[in-house]
Parts: C-alpha cells; structure tokens; sequence
C-alpha cells in the first residue's frame, strides 16, 4: 500500500493573537484554536492523491498538547485516513530545528512513505522552516512553495514550485516533501460520514520514549534558537491627503516632505 503523511499545526485563530510581554510568547489560553490555514491546502492534496492512486493511506501528524487532538479529528472528517498526536512535557519550548527532528522521528516510526505534504509555513511563527526541516532530517528532497502538481505518481513527480519573479518546474525522484500554496487546490468540506468517523477515530499519542529521540534534540534544551522579544506592531498613524490640481498636489507633497524632514 501507498502512504501519503500530512503535518499539520494546531494555531490560535490570528484575529484573537496576543503576546505576553514578559515571557514573549504567545497567549493561548482562552484563544481559539485552528488548523494552520495553509495546512488545509496539503490535507486537501493527500485526498487528491489517494483520489488518484487508489489503494493509499493518508496519514495527518501534528505535534502538540493533548487539545490538538481536535485538529486531527478535523483532518479526519475531510478524509484523511489516520491521525497521530505527537505530545509529551518534553517536547515544550521546541525551535523549528526540534519540532522537525520529532517529526522526522514520527516518521521513522510510522514506516515506509511515498510523498510528505505541509502547508507553506504556520501563521503564528511564519518561519517557513519545519517542512525543509524534517526532509533534511530524513535526508530526502523538498520542494517548497508548489502552486500546481503537473506529474506525480510514486516515485516521480514534476511541480511548480512559486518564486517572486515566477516559477520553477522542479522533477523530483523517489521520496520527497513539498510545502504547498492556497493556488494548488480547494479543500472540501467534512461530509456528515467524515464527521462521524472522526468523532469515533481512535488517535494514538506519541511521546519522547516511542519515538526514541535524543533529548540533546528536543524541548527547550534542544532548541538553538531563542525568542529574545515579540511584541504587536504598532498600529499606524494615519497619512495625509492632498486635494487639488495636479501642480497643487505635487506641491503638497514637496511641503509635507520639507516640513517632516523627509529628504
């Protein structure tokens, strides 16, 4: 059988976000909770592939604490297969580099693979950096950024991957992961079945001790980065307008520049 593996992050909803100045983390207690917006598109892609290929499982991981339970069952009533948590008190505090490497070591785990999927990058930390992450942990290609799949079966594919300036057409072979956009697909809506299926599925958790990790890699201690601040924008002042013909405006905008030392 053919397997697909979808990562997926459990985030606050983006509307309710707060940061607490003292710690400079996130405040997620009473905040809602949300599948990471561009997760959605690589859950929709699994179930596309499993579509196309038939006799394939699909398979959504996500690392977290016990409440992120909700998100794979969400994942589940669209579809997917199987969902597994990854929870444990010593996985706290992990950096991209961390969360990667337990997920890389789900993977090991989980056992024989055909395509990885992740959304672009996670709206609470915007790194971009655990899809390419847990490839390099694995030691197989990533293809970041795909906008449209024009070839995949198992063991090939060909996809444009979006850059500023246009795209790329990428040809992988074997095993890969991509991180996808919003252009590459619609993700349907759960059916009553898939409600159903996900409200009676059984979800295994996964701590530091099934996974066999090495804790020099996880947690607090394992992670080289740190949060040295984090704050909420300002909001911004508003501008100026300036009425009139076009030599009135040009000449507006000369004094406001002359006036606030601008140039």
């Amino acid at each position: 059988m053919k397997r697909v593996v979808v990562f997926i992050k459990q985030v606050p909803d983006t509307a309710e976000l707060k940061i607490d100045p003292v710690t400079n983390t996130m405040i997620r207690e009473g905040v809602p909770s949300i599948i990471n917006p561009f997760d959605m598109y690589a859950i929709e892609e699994a179930l596309k592939i499993k579509d196309k290929w038939g006799d394939t499982e699909t398979v959504v991981m996500t690392m977290g604490p016990p409440q992120a339970d909700a998100a794979l069952r969400e994942a589940i009533s669209m579809g997917i297969d199987k969902g597994i948590l990854l929870s444990d008190k010593k996985f706290a505090a992990s950096d991209t580099w961390a969360t990667s490497y337990i997920l890389s070591k789900a993977v090991e785990k989980l056992g024989d693979f055909d395509v990885l999927i992740a959304g672009k990058q996670a709206t609470d930390g915007d790194t971009a950096q655990v899809g390419p992450g847990v490839a390099t942990w694995l030691k197989i290609p990533s293809v970041t950024y795909v906008r449209k799949i024009d070839e995949l079966e198992p063991g090939h594919a060909k996809v444009e991957r979006m850059r500023s300036e246009g795209f790329d057409i990428i040809e992988v072979k074997g095993k890969f992961l991509m991180t996808v956009l919003k252009e590459l697909n619609e993700p349907r809506i759960p059916s009553f079945r898939g409600k159903m299926a996900a409200k009676k599925a059984e979800i295994p958790v996964w701590g530091a001790d099934d996974l066999n990790t090495d804790e020099a890699n996880i947690g607090f201690t394992g992670s080289p980065t740190r949060v040295v601040k984090a704050f909420t924008p300002p909001p911004k002042k508003g501008g100026i307008k300036v009425e009139g013909d076009d030599l009135e405006t040009v000449k507006g905008i000369f004094k406001f520049i002359k006036e606030n030392h601008l140039a």
